[in-house]
């Protein structure tokens, strides 16, 4: 017979375990693909100073060219997804050029009136190239979690999107500290007139700024695709969160949308953790009312965001 002191202590240490694998794991995945969208919604308002509606589909559309990728070459999403950086950089800067940059001198409330209209394109091209079905990165497989110290559960898939996330934001802190662009896009941040000023060519930072926002929407829709699956809703789904994320780290500020998406995606899950009783605290369908109700908290709390964030 089994002391009842052992199988507290056996209880206690699965409902940890339990924690750890089901909500807290999930909860750094989601955030940080939340910040990945984030850095990029941030980056925009930033530097052009509107709010642009239409980030979600950039991710909805690097993920589906992905996806094409995938199956034309036969080669695994993280193979292929640089080239789908580029091409939906392609995009990003195209539609600048074509529906934004008429209305840069133009007042902010019309720059977003028009990233609506263009979140809506987006995502109907989308629809009527690759259809509305659910399409998968995994296309069935089944894949078995890693099992460390007997109780410890990792997906492989979570371990590389959490490290591939780390490593793009490693990459756009050594972007903006390091190098002339970053130092330009910096500038140009704080005024853009004075920027212009001093010689910086402002177009060219423009042009940057959105390849490196694009460029993070694409691997966050292929990270959330990966981890889930792909529909043409994704991006308008994921346009909260990211907005959450922006709002809480700071507008304008890229290191705190980082922080801002982390701290939105471990919110999501864990409002789901049965805290009280064996009932879950909130319902899972009410996961983006958390990241609404973070926002709303914020912006009348802190209104310039954990990291003092631009505030207009």
């Amino acid at each position: 017979m089994i002391p009842r002191s052992q199988k507290c202590f056996w209880a206690d240490n699965n409902f940890k375990m339990d924690f750890i694998n089901f909500y807290l794991i999930p909860g750094l995945v989601l955030g940080s693909i939340y910040a990945l969208g984030a850095i990029g919604v941030s980056l925009v308002f930033g530097i052009l100073r509107f709010a642009n509606f239409a980030h979600g589909e950039l991710m909805l559309i690097g993920a589906y060219i992905t996806y094409s990728l995938m199956v034309f070459t036969g080669l695994h999403p993280l193979m292929v997804l640089p080239i789908a950086m580029l091409f939906t950089s392609l995009v990003a800067v195209g539609i600048d050029h074509t529906f934004y940059k008429p209305f840069r001198a133009s007042k902010s409330t019309i720059v977003i009136v028009a990233s609506f209209g263009i979140a809506l394109m987006a995502r109907s091209a989308v629809q009527i190239i690759w259809g509305v079905d659910t399409f998968s990165y995994s296309s069935g497989r089944i894949q078995m979690p890693m099992i460390l110290f007997d109780t410890l559960r990792l997906s492989h898939k979570h371990v590389w999107i959490v490290c591939c996330s780390v490593a793009l934001m490693a990459v756009i802190h050594l972007i903006l500290t390091r190098t002339r662009t970053g130092k330009a896009m910096r500038a140009m941040s704080d005024s853009a007139e004075l920027a212009r000023l001093t010689g910086i060519k402002t177009e060219n930072v423009v042009k940057a700024t959105w390849v490196l926002g694009a460029s993070l929407a694409t691997a966050a829709g292929v990270f959330l695709g990966w981890d889930s699956h792909l529909h043409s809703m994704m991006g308008f789904y994921m346009l909260l969160p990211m907005f959450a994320a922006a709002i809480l780290g700071g507008i304008g500020q890229p290191y705190g949308a980082m922080v801002g998406g982390l701290v939105v995606g471990l919110a999501e899950e864990l409002s789901a953790y049965p805290w009280i009783g064996d009932s879950p605290l909130l319902s899972p369908a009410y996961k983006a009312g958390v990241a609404f109700a973070l926002m709303i908290i914020m912006l009348i709390w802190r209104p310039s965001g954990l990291f003092k964030g631009r505030v207009f």
